[in-house]
């Protein structure tokens, strides 16, 4: 009885997360993995060698960019794989990820505190979150942009959201950036898209505001539904987050992200993931080194 009442819930669409639909993702490049990888003089480096694996920070909710599968565990999207690039290059294979889900407000704690050996997931570099940790990258360049319901025509950028309810992550760089400039919205935190994304569609709020990224992967999924409106209006560069005072295992993440950009992998991974929403692969951004 149980299960037959879960599957009438799941086929109600209206309410709850966007469903399974959309393109599927396409077949995905293989890194090969360095052997001979040896970063001694990293910290956070010795410590996954020791124990056998990495565990990388990531978003759990974010579709073609970092989802997990809830029927077996696995995590996939662009970011997901710009973090097994990284790993090939430290030395550890597929098999020796341990992926975890870690919310937005609590990046840079997992950072400090050793729960995570470095974090990918929409991570956007400023000079305020360096105070707590370190930045490898930019590895891509985003933008906030809007989410709205597909029939919407009231909504064409951040001017027309005067007295709009807009839902977003409660601390991230999208919704500071809400609070400052756009006062007159009213703003909605939670600690996931996914719920914003739930309230967009259940009528509950008249927008949802985040990277254009993150937003291009709801839309693909129900079309029918959802559609980002206007541009985007910022630039959000994103960065692998890693603890601050490791600066050799900083740099041996700049060296992996600018390898894989070379070589076409960085390419094919956002046309098998991200690509799939239709917007084509921009160039890369330059790493930033300091």
């Amino acid at each position: 009885m149980v299960l037959a009442v879960l599957a009438v819930a799941a086929a109600c669409g209206r309410e709850g997360t966007p469903p399974p639909k959309g393109p599927n993702q396409r077949e995905l490049p293989a890194y090969a993995v360095n052997a001979a990888a040896d970063v001694a003089d990293s910290p956070t480096w010795r410590a996954a060698h020791n124990r056998g694996r990495l565990v990388v920070g990531t978003k759990a909710d974010q579709p073609y960019v970092a989802q997990q599968n809830p029927a077996n565990g696995r995590y996939s999207g662009f970011d997901v794989e710009i973090a097994k690039m990284i790993a090939a290059d430290l030395g550890f294979g597929p098999d020796r990820i341990e992926f975890k889900t870690i919310a937005s407000a609590n990046r840079e704690t997992a950072l400090q505190n050793g729960q995570v050996d470095y974090y990918a997931g929409t991570y956007t570099i400023n000079d305020n979150r360096k105070k707590s940790v370190g930045f490898a990258g930019p590895y891509y360049m985003a933008g906030q942009s809007l989410l709205v319901r597909a029939g919407d025509t009231d909504i064409a950028g951040p001017d027309d959201l005067a007295g709009k309810k807009v839902c977003s992550v409660a601390g991230s760089t999208p919704y500071q950036r809400l609070q400052h400039d756009f006062p007159q919205v009213r703003l909605v935190g939670y600690d996931s898209y996914s719920v914003c994304v739930d309230n967009l569609i259940s009528y509950q709020v008249d927008a949802v505001s985040t990277d254009d990224t993150i937003l291009m992967g709801y839309a693909a999924k129900v079309p029918d539904q959802l559609r980002i409106a206007g541009r985007p209006f910022s630039r959000e560069p994103y960065g692998i987050g890693v603890p601050r005072d490791d600066r050799a295992f900083r740099l041996a993440v700049d060296d992996a992200i600018e390898r894989h950009q070379a070589n076409g992998d960085w390419r094919r991974a956002y046309d098998a993931t991200l690509g799939l929403s239709g917007v084509p692969a921009p160039e890369p951004p330059a790493v930033d080194r300091y």
